[in-house]
């Protein structure tokens, strides 16, 4: 009799060590103020370089996707005639207010994140300007406290969100733009 009370009572520790491992698993993370810096810059002349530090980021550790969402208009650059430039002419943020990303974070183990630095390959869609492109880049990601921190950066064109650079700066901008991200995403 003990024996089956011994064994039920594993069972009963098993099942509740289940819930509690789903129940945290389907949890969301978010962050509205995480960093994505943009910059194409070359050598010998201004910098090109923005950052936004509003950027809405949303992890979903159910399906491992995640989402984020800047405010075109909230890059700032230290040239003010530039921002404006890049809202106006190349962005056209009026028509176009937002960039988002939305993808997968490929194998995460939420359960299994700790202070380690640990790489995560993300695979998604970056759309900009109503042009979408495929994004495939790994991300550092850790866990401290509650938090996960998710750090990266890939490398896009302005010419696959069609972007057009006049022929007289042409020389004076990047061909290919450094974009980084920073988030720190919270329990919801």
């Amino acid at each position: 009799m003990q024996g089956i009370s011994i064994k039920l009572s594993l069972l009963i520790l098993v099942l509740v060590h289940g819930a509690t491992a789903s129940l945290q698993a389907q949890e969301k993370y978010i962050d509205k103020n995480g960093i994505v810096i943009f910059e194409a810059s070359e050598r010998l002349f201004e910098e090109v370089k923005a950052a936004n530090e509003s950027v809405t980021a949303i992890l979903s550790t159910e399906t491992n996707q995640i989402a984020s969402l800047a405010l075109i208009k909230g890059f700032h650059f230290k040239n003010s005639l530039m921002e404006e430039h890049f809202n106006e002419n190349y962005i056209e943020s009026d028509l176009y207010p937002k960039a988002k990303f939305i993808g997968n974070l490929v194998d995460l183990n939420v359960l299994q994140l700790n202070e380690n630095v640990t790489e995560v390959p993300v695979q998604g869609v970056l759309e900009v300007r109503g042009e979408r492109k495929e994004i495939y880049t790994v991300l550092k990601t850790q866990k401290i406290g509650d938090i996960i921190s998710i750090t990266g950066e890939f490398t896009v064109a302005p010419s696959d969100f069609a972007i057009e650079i006049p022929k007289i700066v042409r020389n004076k901008i990047a061909k290919e733009v450094l974009v980084k991200l920073d988030f720190k995403l919270a329990k919801k």
